[in-house]
């Protein structure tokens, strides 16, 4: 069955970088699209970065310029580069998939978020100022 396995969330000061991972398996993850959402408490989880299976990329406006989402088809990984992080970064991270997703009529990831059928666990950032 899919699984998504994120890791690399911490505390950090503002102004630092955290690198998050999401190890995914039990489908064939270079045909899939993945994104990268947060959340936190009391808000609707929210749209972070998205790749596609070409690994075009898109990016939420708050993030541009400081975080950089790619993947490693070979390990079956997802990555968050993240920089210059700011308190307002503070948030649960999760990541998502939808395999096949070009073969399902995806011509670019979903925008929704219900629209992505499988999620990792999530992983706490937290950036102090």
């Amino acid at each position: 069955q899919v699984r998504l396995v994120e890791s690399g969330g911490g505390s950090v000061q503002a102004g630092g970088s955290l690198r998050l991972s999401c190890a995914a398996s039990g489908y064939t993850y270079a045909t899939s699209c993945m994104g990268w959402f947060r959340q936190t408490p009391g808000t609707e989880r929210e749209g972070v970065a998205d790749i596609d299976s070409n690994s075009s990329t898109n990016y939420a406006a708050s993030v541009v310029g400081r975080f950089t989402i790619y993947r490693d088809n070979g390990q079956n990984t997802l990555y968050l580069q993240m920089n210059n992080l700011k308190p307002e970064d503070t948030a649960m991270y999760y990541c998502a998939a939808v395999p096949l997703c070009r073969r399902l009529g995806w011509i670019r990831p979903p925008t929704k978020v219900e629209q992505w059928p499988y999620w990792g666990q999530g992983t706490q950032v937290t950036v102090s100022s």
